[in-house]
């Protein structure tokens, strides 16, 4: 039995409650908003060096359970851990090998998990990527329709234009750049539950003429720049840092001259893409994202130019991921036994932490969310973008 608390853990003033295995509890500070419950013991020797990592992998692997809404859980954790560790800038940047068939398992991991699962808390387009609020009142409904149309219109897409949707997910996008532009879409996944989904959808909405899905790694695409325009949504984060420079030339290889890329995904804080201090990276890289890796803006941008493209216009949604991830951190806690049912536990836990955390990391600029807007100017230079962005919002 532990007599008392351990001296760093004293007078930390937190609103959290500890309630040991044997029932004894303790507050760290007046009125606990959080209770932790310590179902193994030999947790309380690391709550001196409380990482992120640490105790998110505690609560996944069943040593804690949490009492309180996740919101208030992520807050109230992170504040634990800044009161006690440094923010490790001395940190590194991960690099690590991906091949075809690393990514392919990565891919495969993530995003086969279950749609009926992704379905309880995604919209209905099942758009996993930024939502976009023109006012911060809209519904998730709303705004990820808004998001789509904000994408085509950036692209200037236009009726009868081929369009390359590289990641294309369970294709909210590309269905509608077929339905509301007009356009002819070519979607590659390498997740075998997205595309078969996808194609349903599509064969639903009487899109097959103008809309062709295939599990496809982007490093096979054609590059005879048959593609009019290129859009890629929350996609890069898993190309890694090694590959981004193939990864560019390979989307511009895949447009014609004088046609646009668009490129949407995570990017780091810090210049060199090292991960956020405290262990929230790396729980991210352990349970959600195996070999996920976020390039910052400059380096991304400096790989988009030195590819060919021309950057044109670049636009942060950080703040419209913040709360499209707390719309859909909401929308799964609101629907945790119907859950429970579709994903093993664990797999819940992970999903539970990792939606809730990466609304606050958001919230506080750990991380941001661009939309690069690039250009495959002639050979003489020109290219036909209007000269204003006025087009984009009328």
């Amino acid at each position: 039995m532990l007599a008392q608390l351990p001296p760093a853990l004293q007078n930390l003033q937190l609103p959290l409650r500890l309630r040991l295995w044997d029932g004894h509890e303790f507050n760290l500070g007046p009125t606990p908003s959080v209770t932790i419950v310590v179902k193994d013991p030999q947790m309380v020797t690391q709550f001196t060096h409380p990482s992120l990592d640490a105790l998110g992998a505690a609560f996944v692997e069943g040593k804690l359970e949490l009492e309180g809404s996740i919101s208030d859980v992520i807050r109230v954790c992170d504040e634990w851990s800044q009161a006690l560790l440094s923010e490790d800038d001395d940190s590194q940047p991960v690099r690590t090998f991906h091949d075809k068939e690393t990514d392919a398992k990565a891919i495969s991991y993530h995003y086969d998990l279950s749609n009926a699962f992704y379905q309880l808390w995604l919209d209905s387009d099942m758009a996993y990527s930024c939502a976009y609020f023109e006012t911060g009142s809209e519904t998730l409904e709303q705004a990820q329709q808004a998001k789509f149309r904000h994408l085509c219109r950036k692209l200037r897409l236009q009726p009868g234009e081929y369009l390359l949707d590289v990641g294309c997910g369970w294709g909210g996008l590309a269905r509608f750049a077929a339905r509301e532009f007009g356009a002819k879409v070519f979607g590659i996944t390498l997740s075998k539950e997205q595309l078969a989904l996808a194609r349903e959808r599509v064969t639903a909405e009487g899109l097959d003429d103008l809309v062709e899905l295939q599990l496809l790694d982007y490093r096979d695409l054609p590059q005879d720049g048959r593609f009019d325009k290129v859009v890629s949504v929350g996609m890069f984060e898993h190309v890694g840092h090694a590959n981004l420079a193939e990864y560019c030339k390979t989307l511009f290889g895949a447009v014609k001259e004088g046609g646009l890329v668009m490129n949407h995904g995570i990017t780091a804080k810090h210049t060199d893409g090292r991960p956020v201090g405290r262990g929230a990276g790396d729980f991210i890289e352990k349970y959600v994202f195996p070999n996920g890796e976020l390039p910052h803006l400059s380096m991304i941008s400096a790989e988009i130019s030195e590819a060919g493209l021309e950057i044109v216009d670049v636009e942060s949604l950080r703040l419209h991921y913040a709360r499209t991830l707390d719309h859909w951190s909401e929308r799964l806690e609101d629907n945790l036994e119907a859950a429970s049912k579709l994903v093993p536990e664990q797999a819940l836990r992970i999903w539970r932490l990792y939606l809730a955390g990466c609304a606050y990391a958001f919230a506080r600029g750990w991380i941001n969310l661009h939309q690069i807007l690039a250009v495959k100017a002639h050979a003489d230079g020109s290219h036909e973008l209007p000269w204003t962005r006025d087009d984009i919002y009328l």
